[in-house]
């Protein structure tokens, strides 16, 4: 259960990470990068542009994994743990069978 929890706390934070990201970013070109005007910078705007896609791509495939690998994590105990389903089928009731009545016993009054 413990991994399970964690991975699962890493792909949350990756979403809100990966979101952020997204949000910096602006679809013609501009966004964090249009901030960054001067050519001498060690960052400029085409940096910037090319840093954000790659973390874009690079979070979207950890998300990927991690979902993967938190599919194979799943806590499973299957003693525990029945399908409702499963257990509606068993309790069923055949709606074909006749039902049995209890018989009346039948008096005359020939005694």
């Amino acid at each position: 259960m413990g991994i399970y929890l964690f991975i699962s706390i890493l792909i949350i934070i990756a979403c809100v990470i990966q979101v952020l990201v997204v949000l910096v970013q602006d679809s013609k070109g501009g966004g964090l990068a249009a901030n960054f005007n001067t050519s001498g910078q060690s960052m400029g705007v085409r940096k910037t542009a090319d840093f954000l896609e790659k973390s874009t791509w690079v979070l979207a495939a950890s998300i990927l994994f991690l979902c993967i690998i938190v599919t194979a994590a799943i806590p499973r105990d299957n003693a525990a743990q029945q399908s409702r389903i499963q257990t509606q089928i068993d309790n069923a009731v055949d709606p074909n069978a006749v039902p049995v009545l209890p018989s009346i016993p039948v008096t005359t009054d020939e005694e």
